[in-house]
């Protein structure tokens, strides 16, 4: 029989208390936010052609697909707290892990809800006019809200996040059909047009899957949570699969309907195509019902990313690779509550210092695809360094679909190199960061744990 992996950390005091269902949903909640709407403006503007825009948001879905393949088997391996930071350790060696960690925390997770946030109170404010300082103390009542709700207990944070999936996949599905029946548009627009197909090249195919693959980004949501996941060598790789499976159905419907409603060569001019194309198809009403609902939608991710954010640092934490104290689980609510509470301050500080996120995000993207690679080097290194380890689900199409995500995901980071290469540069600084604090837990005498 097979060795199995330890099922988790000996200190880990979380409970498992999340079903399929739960799971799921938070991969949906993670992946549908604002970047249906704000990033087809830019996608068209690289890729002026409705079929090329269609088929960088296939590709992004098949690439997720290939990416959720590998993360399925290392979940199920290690249905530990802490996601691609316990692979990355157990894979080679504990500061890949943290550097991964350090920078998915603090930059990914941190700022994401702070962006998120702000967002939602700049949005408010076309409703209500709430001034700098309002927006601001809006966007912090919003973190210090979504981190309470998940400080009392995950279920309460998971009930609120699948009412709020539930009602983006309605509210999407709604305008996929209502849409071509009682809307204002043109199949026509549907078919090529533009700058013909042959004009477009491969390196603005790559640089368009960008913003594509940050719209997909929060497919591996589960992962990270796979220590309160019933049943996770089942569990976890069904809901990276369904919940992939929902949002890449909906991306492509939805920018069909987008096609329909408006010309390419106006999409490429909007900072919001959801709202445009909303009111291409339903007059001034309905441009104001997708602003409300895009309000809501940014609610659910940031209720999704609170949830999932804290389980990095306190998975870091049980190993010692962390500040003091983060290792602590509430006696009552088996939640990790210095870590929400550590991910709110800096969350909060980063909107009153910064007011929004979104440059250093960007100056993230090429760090986030090297990490991706490293999480499939992680599955072909523990297949060679622990063939002995029982594996619940085998990555479907290895070597070759694994090896498919890793090829394509270093190409699109070259692209970026040889387009964006200052903020590829300041991605890298900024996970160079955790390289001195790492010296200062091992120093402390720390020693990660091993299965």
């Amino acid at each position: 029989m097979p060795e199995s992996a330890t099922d988790r950390h000996p200190r880990d005091r979380l409970k498992r208390a999340l079903r399929l269902r739960d799971a799921t949903l938070l991969v949906v909640s993670g992946v549908i936010g604002s970047g249906i709407f704000f990033t087809p403006g830019p996608i068209a503007d690289l890729l002026p052609h409705p079929g090329w825009i269609l088929a960088a948001w296939a590709a992004g879905g098949l690439l997720s697909l290939a990416g959720a393949l590998a993360n399925a088997e290392l979940g199920a391996m290690y249905p530990h707290a802490g996601g691609d930071y316990v692979y990355l350790r157990e894979a080679f060696h504990p500061l890949a892990g943290f550097l991964v960690g350090w920078i998915t925390f603090f930059v990914i997770y941190a700022g994401t809800v702070a962006t998120l946030a702000a967002a939602f109170a700049d949005g408010f404010s076309g409703f209500v006019p709430l001034g700098v300082v309002g927006e601001r103390a809006l966007a912090v009542a919003l973190v210090l809200a979504a981190s309470a709700l998940n400080y009392v207990g995950v279920r309460w944070g998971a009930r609120a996040n699948n009412v709020t999936a539930v009602v983006k996949v309605v509210a999407l599905v709604a305008l996929v059909a209502l849409g071509p029946i009682l809307g204002q548009g043109d199949f026509a627009r549907l078919v090529p047009g533009g700058r013909a197909a042959a004009e477009i090249t491969w390196l603005a195919f790559g640089m368009a899957l960008s913003p594509v693959l940050f719209s997909y980004l929060g497919w591996n949501s589960s992962i990270y949570v796979a220590s309160e996941i019933r049943d996770p060598g089942r569990n976890v790789p069904r809901s990276l699969f369904l919940g992939l499976a929902i949002c890449t159905a909906i991306y492509l419907l939805v920018n069909a309907v987008y096609l329909f409603a408006l010309p390419v060569d106006v999409m490429r001019g909007e900072a919001n195509v959801g709202e445009a194309a909303a009111r291409a198809l339903f007059g001034g009403v309905g441009g104001t019902l997708v602003a409300v609902f895009v309000l809501t939608s940014v609610l659910g991710t940031l209720n999704a990313t609170v949830l999932v954010g804290p389980r990095i640092a306190y998975a870091m934490a049980l190993d010692g690779l962390f500040f003091r104290g983060v290792d602590r689980a509430h006696a009552t609510f088996a939640t990790p509550t210095v870590a929400i509470v550590l991910q709110a301050a800096t969350a909060s500080a980063i909107v009153l210092v910064l007011g929004t996120f979104d440059a250093a995000l960007s100056y993230t993207t090429f760090a986030i695809l090297l990490a991706t690679c490293a999480d499939v080097a992680a599955l072909y290194r523990l297949r060679q360094r622990r063939p002995e380890l029982a594996r619940p689900y085998r990555a479907w199409g290895y070597p070759w679909i694994p090896a498919l995500y890793f090829v394509a995901n270093a190409g699109i980071a070259v692209a970026l190199l040889a387009g964006r290469p200052f903020e590829c540069a300041v991605g890298l600084a900024l996970l160079a960061t955790g390289i001195p604090f790492y010296r200062h837990f091992i120093g402390r005498g720390s020693e990660p744990f091993p299965d």
